[in-house]
């Protein structure tokens, strides 16, 4: 990783806002690919997680973590969209949420994010969203897609509670549902009997072209 690249997800892991946008917008202006600079931000705020995951950041850090990537996703989200053939045609609907009892929304932001810009509609239903609401989400909005995002290690429980809920409603035949977050692996996806685990935002696009089309 380059200097300045480190730089920038240093600032963003040690909260410091000016600093971060400052870089953030320099790479921009310099050329750097928009995905890449937003590809930082995920590794900068992937540090901040963990660190209030050991209780060295608390709830303020987290909503000024999501400030800075909502800010600096405004500086990429346009050059993005300038790209070569432009943005995209929505390709179908992506419903995606925090399962109950998780707060964390960073990784689930981003994967948003880029969701969007890769041309799905996407809902996003927000933190700590319980299994009925889901339900309550999925009848209204169609998705093709469900989401589940979670940090915790307790929201594998909650993604797995979700799975079961939107099954006994009857809502999960014609639907794929990916789950995603700091720790989940294949034992995860098995547990909770989502369809597959996206790593990264990138990975949730990707599931989301193979299942919805490209």
């Amino acid at each position: 990783m380059q200097e300045r690249e480190q730089q920038l997800v240093e600032a963003l892991a040690d909260m410091r806002e000016d600093e971060a946008l400052a870089l953030a917008r320099a790479m921009l202006e310099g050329g750097v690919d928009p995905l890449r600079v937003l590809e930082l931000c995920r590794a900068g705020m992937e540090i901040v997680g963990r660190r209030f995951e050991q209780g060295e950041y608390f709830l303020p850090e987290l909503i000024l973590g999501g400030e800075m990537l909502e800010a600096i996703g405004a500086l990429a989200k346009p050059l993005i969209a300038q790209a070569p053939g432009g943005p995209a045609k929505k390709r179908g609907r992506v419903l995606i949420g925090t399962v109950h009892g998780d707060l964390h929304d960073i990784g689930k932001n981003i994967v948003t994010f880029m969701l969007d810009i890769n041309g799905y509609d996407v809902r996003d239903l927000g933190i700590d969203v319980p299994a009925a609401t889901f339900i309550d989400a999925v009848r209204e909005f169609q998705p093709a897609v469900i989401g589940l995002s979670g940090f915790l290690t307790l929201a594998f429980d909650s993604m797995r509670d979700t799975v079961q809920a939107i099954e006994t409603a009857g809502l999960r035949e014609g639907r794929k549902i990916m789950i995603g977050g700091g720790q989940v692996d294949e034992a995860v996806r098995a547990h909770t009997r989502a369809d597959a685990f996206g790593g990264n935002a990138m990975a949730a696009v990707a599931l989301c072209r193979q299942w919805i089309g490209a």
